[in-house]
């Protein structure tokens, strides 16, 4: 097999999860922003992802959130979703909005609202176990504004407590993804506030238990990669959720703000060993002013996109450039392989698949923006909180 074949077909092979919380209307602090055609059902979400996979043939499953896509059955939208080729992927618990969790959740000084916060990660088990999905994704807004608010060691000591208990009743074959974020809401500390936090946590716990990385989720300057790269070594990644920053936490479309970042983070992906479905690649994104679907069409092409580029970095050259300190023909490979125009080759990928080679244009010939337009009228469109 060529070189280019091999990346064909690794190509081929991608998985990228789409969720469910981006088909609904989102937006700022200031005001949420509804589109025609939303979804009001979660069954509805599932239709639009639907139409992402047909046109992009590698986003087969979706992310689901609880209690936003709470329904009376879960193996019912299981069996949906998988009519429309697609499955359920991680379940998202929400822990951060309720009245009760103020003062935060599983971190919280009263040991009712602790046990309130593990029942609902205890159902999101149970959720897992009724639609076949392998990880619970966990993220803590936990969380204190100001010094002396709380004891941080027994909120450490709290959070413990409460990933054994969820830890204990995982399934066979079933993983729990522990999220870090380094601020917002808490400003003075944050319970899971970095990788070195939540990798402790899953270290102690064991094998079933990994850390996921949110690309959004970091400080200025913060070298990702070099993250990615640690994390893999310990076989620690279990997955990403996919979105880019300019300031903070912006959440916006994948590869928006820094694609050479992208690119950096997928070669030690690649690299390391994680391209596969050990490492989920979610996206995780608000499309406030965008159109949403074909913006996650875009944002798995921005995926796509980078993904090719770190396969075709030579490694052979670029460990002959290591091994003999070239600093600069090391850097050389890299840039190679980033400066490379990828989009034609995707095309002949999307071609060999039976797609059509633009996804985005394919999206908007198909009609489904009129029909949902025209459909979806009346009722409550999905969004933050529903």
């Amino acid at each position: 097999m060529t070189a280019v074949s091999a990346v064909k077909a690794a190509l081929r092979k991608q998985a990228i999860e789409t969720p469910s919380w981006a088909y609904g209307n989102s937006g700022t602090r200031f005001k949420v922003f509804a589109q025609p055609g939303v979804p009001r059902t979660p069954r509805e979400k599932l239709d639009d992802a639907a139409r992402v996979h047909a046109h992009t043939g590698v986003a087969p499953t979706v992310a689901l959130h609880i209690p936003w896509d709470r329904v009376d059955d879960y193996a019912a939208l299981a069996e949906y979703a998988e009519e429309r080729g697609l499955y359920l992927g991680a379940i998202n618990s929400n822990v951060f909005q309720d009245e009760d969790y103020r003062l935060g959740s599983v971190c919280h000084p009263d040991a009712a609202v602790r046990r309130k916060a593990l029942d609902h990660l205890l159902e999101c088990v149970d959720i897992m176990d009724a639609t076949g999905s392998r990880d619970l994704k966990l993220w803590f807004a936990d969380g204190t504004n100001y010094p002396g608010q709380d004891d941080v060691r027994a909120r450490q000591d709290r959070l413990a407590e409460a990933l054994a208990a969820v830890y204990e009743r995982l399934g066979e074959g079933r993983r729990m993804l522990l999220e870090y974020k380094f601020f917002e809401p808490a400003f003075y500390t944050t319970d899971v506030p970095d990788w070195g936090t939540a990798y402790a946590h899953c270290l102690r716990l064991g094998e079933k238990a990994q850390v996921v990385v949110d690309t959004g989720h970091h400080a200025p300057g913060t070298n990702i990669e070099f993250i990615v790269a640690v994390l893999l070594r310990e076989g620690k990644l279990g997955g990403f959720d996919f979105n880019s920053r300019f300031y903070a936490d912006d959440d916006l479309m994948v590869g928006a703000a820094d694609p050479f970042q992208l690119f950096r983070i997928m070669y030690e992906v690649v690299r390391g060993g994680g391209y596969g479905p050990q490492t989920a690649f979610m996206l995780d994104q608000c499309h406030n002013i965008e159109a949403k679907i074909p913006a996650i069409i875009r944002s798995v092409m921005n995926v796509q996109e980078a993904t090719a580029k770190a396969l075709l970095v030579d490694r052979e050259a670029l460990s002959a450039a290591q091994a003999a300190g070239d600093v600069l023909a090391a850097n050389a490979v890299l840039m190679d392989a980033y400066n490379t125009d990828v989009r034609p080759l995707l095309a002949e990928v999307r071609e060999e698949m039976g797609l059509d080679p633009d996804p985005v244009a394919a999206y908007h010939r198909s009609g489904w923006a009129e029909r949902i337009t025209e459909e979806r009228k009346g009722g409550r469109q999905a969004g933050w909180g529903a």
